[in-house]
């Protein structure tokens, strides 16, 4: 049965892949069928789906769709970068440093990513910037920030960490977070050139609208959440509806378009993914796959290897839905095995980490959203799409490879 439920999360993930499938909903329906196969009741199947996580993902979500839908924070992040003028060369660090702000005050990786990439795709265009280069920066930003604890992968880590016994991994964990984005986006930023950028297509301040009085509204009320959760210690999932409603009862937006916006997918893929994970470490399908990764690790290259798998596994499914709930469970066998010779949070950042660097690949969310937004915004053909794509997946395979070289060498260690 060990093996069984590990050959179903395998293919639920490629299924979801191959068919374009929500891998939560599969989550879901195996879960069934193995839970009856193993002769659990369905009462403890449900169980395993977190409640308590879907509520906090739900309200950060629903408000931040709010701000996206009366273009609060796209406006934000076209002021944001209109402060650079004309010095062309700090437009590509604005869009990083704004992405991983943006994305730790709340709206977490994809959000930021889908805010921030139109926008940065659109400006690559018309300021003729390369586009790989600014989409591997929304990326990394948005993935630096996202592990914040106001956001919704900070959130997940810090619940999947829970659950191996690693309790107060938030300032570790966004400080691992970031610097480790920010060292890989310093080498894209040289690799491609930023250095050394010009443009005769300037940002004004003045070209800009002003904040409606709906968007001023919004802004402050996400700033009044961030406050209450990060000084007075509120449940931000909470605080974040009750935010939302005062603003909903303010008609800042229109609530039903709101949550129309919400990514349903995205909760029922984590969700599901947990109902089915709950299973598997039941009947001892993690303590499995853990014997089998400690069979190929000796305790300086496991980072490493953790790294590079995680990184894999991105590129055909989710990093917060998927990668982190499968290996991060792992590591205290793996820790048992070995003997050490490692940290266990240094080990969950790993994971963490180099599978959000895989991102940027146009087979994840990040680098879809790169190829569709540019390809629209300039108009490219199909061989400029080609071209694209092969760089977006060069620069996430040369990531993923470059961090988990750097955990080897101690990264991770080094930063918490």
């Amino acid at each position: 049965m060990e093996m069984f439920s590990l050959g179903l999360l395998l293919v639920a993930i490629a299924l979801g892949f191959l068919r374009h499938m929500n891998t939560g909903l599969l989550s879901i329906a195996f879960a069934l069928v193995l839970g009856r196969m193993a002769g659990i009741p369905d009462k403890a199947v449900v169980a395993g789906f977190n409640s308590s996580l879907f509520l906090i993902l739900l309200g950060v979500t629903y408000l931040f769709s709010i701000a996206q839908l009366n273009g609060s924070l796209a406006l934000l992040a076209e002021k944001v970068v209109a402060l650079t003028g004309r010095h062309t060369p700090l437009v590509p660090v604005v869009i990083y440093l704004f992405s991983t702000v943006l994305s730790a005050l709340g709206p977490g990786t994809v959000p930021t990513i889908a805010i921030m990439m139109v926008f940065s795709m659109t400006l690559a265009a018309e300021m003729k910037i390369s586009p790989v280069m600014l989409a591997a920066l929304v990326v990394l930003g948005s993935s630096g920030g996202g592990v914040s604890p106001l956001a919704a992968t900070g959130i997940i880590g810090k619940n999947l960490c829970e659950q191996i016994g690693l309790s107060g991994v938030e300032g570790p964990f966004l400080t691992n977070g970031v610097l480790s984005m920010t060292v890989y986006a310093a080498v894209v930023y040289v690799a491609l050139g930023g250095w050394r950028l010009h443009s005769d297509h300037v940002i004004h301040l003045f070209d800009l609208p002003a904040f409606t009085a709906k968007q001023k509204t919004t802004l402050a009320g996400i700033a009044v959440m961030v406050v209450l959760v990060m000084f007075f210690h509120f449940n931000v999932g909470l605080t974040s509806f009750a935010v939302a409603a005062v603003l909903s009862f303010l008609k800042v937006a229109d609530e039903a378009e709101a949550l129309k916006n919400v990514p349903w997918g995205t909760l029922i893929l984590i969700g599901g993914v947990s109902v089915l994970m709950n299973l598997i470490i039941k009947l001892g399908g993690i303590e499995l796959l853990s014997d089998a990764l400690a069979s190929i690790m000796t305790p300086s290259t496991a980072t490493a290897i953790m790294g590079v798998t995680a990184g894999c596994m991105s590129w055909c499914s989710s990093t917060s839905g998927v990668v982190m709930p499968t290996l991060i469970p792992t590591i205290p066998t793996l820790t048992a095995n070995l003997g050490g010779g490692f940290g266990e949070l240094e080990m969950a950042t790993t994971i963490s980490m180099i599978s959000h660097c895989g991102g940027i690949s146009p087979l994840s969310t990040g680098g879809g959203l790169a190829l569709a937004a540019y390809s629209s915004a300039a108009k490219a053909s199909v061989p400029e799409q080609h071209r694209l794509f092969i760089r977006l997946f060069a620069v996430s395979a040369c990531g993923v490879l470059f961090l988990s070289f750097l955990s080897w060498l101690g990264l991770f260690h080094w930063m918490l």
